[in-house]
């Protein structure tokens, strides 16, 4: 994957409270190494700031979000969903060709994509049938959310969740 759309999904991250940098790797999946030069990156380009608060236990040392942080972080999120609508565009006219080079030419944005909820899995499920492909086909198996579901993990929604009949299956708790 590109480095700048991790260099957005940690934006995200730190931007959705995790200011540790044990938090980031948590939320974010980077290994150690590849995290840290983000954020050195981040913070040379001005995104980022380091604070010290005192605590209990000594200083307190938290990742923040700077005001140009926060505007490239609204610009990028932005882009993405006008990206989320073009794909929802190009599905509906049913032109599968298409679809498929707009989301092989957009590829390193999919992750950012479902990082930040933009794409709804089930409707990005239904285009993946639809250009017979499976979501590992453009998003890293561990960058897959765990809200997904394993047919949509696997781009697999034509056997409508093993039911005969085209309907739901819910799980009720019973």
């Amino acid at each position: 994957m590109d480095p700048e759309p991790k260099d957005v999904i940690v934006l995200g991250a730190i931007k959705k409270g995790a200011k540790k940098f044990d938090k980031i790797r948590d939320t974010t999946k980077i290994e150690p190494e590849e995290l840290n030069s983000i954020l050195e990156r981040l913070e040379q380009r001005g995104l980022i700031g380091v604070t010290e608060k005192k605590g209990l236990f000594g200083k307190k040392v938290e990742i923040v979000l700077t005001e140009k942080g926060e505007k490239e972080l609204d610009h990028r999120v932005h882009e993405l969903n006008e990206n989320w609508n073009q794909m929802l565009t190009l599905y509906k006219t049913g032109d599968k060709q298409k679809l498929q080079e707009y989301m092989d030419y957009n590829r390193s944005f999919l992750p950012m994509m479902l990082f930040f909820g933009v794409i709804d899995i089930m409707m990005f499920s239904m285009m993946l049938s639809l250009i017979g492909a499976h979501m590992v086909d453009y998003v890293p198996a561990d960058q897959v959310p765990e809200g997904a579901t394993e047919e949509a993990a696997e781009g697999d929604s034509g056997d409508a969740g093993g039911m005969d009949d085209g309907g739901f299956d819910i799980d009720i708790g019973f």
